[in-house]
């Protein structure tokens, strides 16, 4: 270590070691202290200083402390001259012992700030790996590295550099300038300390037994040491963030497979049962024996009822693909929003024949939607209304303005939902413990009424309690143009 590093800090302690060798060497003379006591005196500053400053204000607090020792204290006094061989033995004793005390208070100084910065650096990596504990995504993790580890070790720039890319991501925004043959024999010379690339120290990045890039900083003040511990700490953090997205890509998938054999088994299974009745109701009215007109009317609405209930499963199934292939785009257009519901309950008349609709609209305002979309929402909350309500009970439908969006609802005096299945109704194929019961619903309106409403950037909910109804809310927010 160069003692002249820092010229104003050593000038200063020497200043200081002077003036505590004086005031040291005073209050000895002031105390009349003999040979012994002033020997031992001196050595404690020597040591001391040693263990504050360091081996240069140590020895030439120990070259002072001799001086001081030799004129005040040992024969003749008031003199640099020794009166004999005890006074040699005596000087040259705490000589060597202020030069070997100093020394070791120099280490023992050494050690520590070196034990200090091991701890600050084992608190500085711990708070790296907390931080990249936050990133589930690769990708994400190696975006924020970069200014992660710049903000930690109080670097002015850190650049990371990644095979599989091909790139380098830094805290600056520009790429390092570096020879692409010298790179190659970096990435391949991996078990290599660290090195440098211009002015930056660079050290190689391990995934495994595999170098997957270069981990470059400046200024140099990382040791290699702890830049071996950061690149252990990135590697560990990116195959922890790999391994989360391979975990969730095959979740999904798997996932995904489930959906797709429970749709396929469900449509199915509604599937035929509208087709057995039609074709047993198709059956007996072939046979043309023993038919009255009253019957033939029966088994002619069977298959009028189940052809719609056919008719209404295939639309569904459709959107559900539409919707499991982000295919929903909207079309909005600026429409009143009370003209819009008298629209909806037109087209919905079939449906809400036996039951009271209200419509309200008070104050809502003009708003850009897609008409055809939303009246699809419509169409199966309503269903769902007038499949669980009571007939001749009220519907009501509302629509009202707020600063951001347009609100819409759909409220029935029905059964309401058991809370068990409110968390849930939005799923798709699910279907709660009351459709289950009355064997009505596929279990795909909600699903699809969620995705249209998120498709315009809003969002829908659902409220309700046991026999006293259930209210659907959805809103769509103001916007001056098309969706993109």
């Amino acid at each position: 270590m160069n003692l002249f590093t820092h010229p104003r800090k050593l000038t200063l302690q020497i200043l200081v070691a002077a003036l505590l060798t004086l005031a040291v060497t005073a209050a000895l003379a002031w105390a009349h202290a003999g040979e012994v006591t002033a020997a031992m005196g001196f050595l404690v500053l020597v040591v001391w200083t040693g263990a504050q400053a360091g081996i240069a204000p140590s020895l030439f607090t120990a070259i002072l402390c001799s001086l001081a020792f030799d004129y005040f204290f040992l024969l003749p006094y008031h003199t640099f001259v020794l009166a004999g061989v005890p006074e040699w033995i005596a000087m040259s004793s705490f000589l060597a012992s202020s030069i070997a005390a100093g020394g070791v208070a120099e280490r023992a100084r050494h050690q520590t700030d070196q034990a200090e910065r091991r701890r600050e650096d084992v608190e500085r990596l711990y708070k790296l790996s907390q931080e990249m504990m936050l990133y589930d995504h690769a990708s994400q993790l190696r975006h924020a590295l970069p200014q992660l580890i710049r903000s930690i070790f109080g670097l002015g720039d850190v650049a990371l550099y990644f095979v599989d890319q091909d790139a380098w991501n830094s805290t600056t925004g520009s790429p390092l300038e570096v020879d692409p043959v010298a790179l190659e024999e970096m990435m391949i010379d991996h078990a290599a300390s660290t090195s440098a690339i211009g002015d930056y120290s660079s050290h190689p990045l391990q995934l495994g037994l595999r170098c997957i890039g270069l981990l470059a900083w400046k200024p140099a003040n990382l040791s290699p040491e702890l830049a071996t511990a950061i690149t252990a700490q990135i590697s560990i953090a990116l195959t922890r963030a790999i391994a989360i997205e391979t975990t969730a890509r095959a979740e999904a998938a798997r996932e995904s497979e489930y959906l797709r054999t429970a749709l396929i088994d469900s449509v199915t299974h509604e599937l035929r049962t509208p087709l057995t009745s039609i074709r047993a109701a198709a059956t007996t009215l072939l046979q043309d024996e023993g038919l009255d007109q009253e019957t033939r009317r029966d088994l002619a609405s069977v298959v009028d009822e189940e052809s719609a209930r056919l008719d209404t499963l295939i639309g569904q199934t459709v959107e559900m693909a539409e919707i499991d292939a982000n295919t929903i785009q909207p079309n909005l257009e600026l429409l009143d929003p009370r003209h819009f519901l008298e629209q909806v309950v037109e087209q919905s008349h079939r449906i809400v024949a036996k039951h009271h609709v209200v419509i309200q609209s008070e104050g809502a305002q003009p708003a850009r939607f897609d008409p055809r979309l939303l009246a699809r929402v419509f169409r199966h909350l309503i269903e769902n209304a007038t499949r669980y309500a009571p007939p001749g009970t009220q519907i009501t439908l509302t629509c009202e303005s707020t600063p951001d969006h347009l609100q819409f609802s759909v409220a029935d005096r029905g059964p309401g939902i058991d809370e068990a299945d409110l968390p849930h109704v939005f799923e798709k194929l699910y279907r709660g413990k009351t459709g289950i019961r009355v064997g009505k619903g596929t279990g795909m309106g909600l699903a699809i009424a969620r995705a249209i409403v998120n498709a315009h950037h809003g969002e829908i909910k659902v409220e309700s309690n046991r026999n006293s109804g259930t209210r659907f809310v959805f809103w769509v927010p103001f916007v001056e143009q098309s969706v993109s």
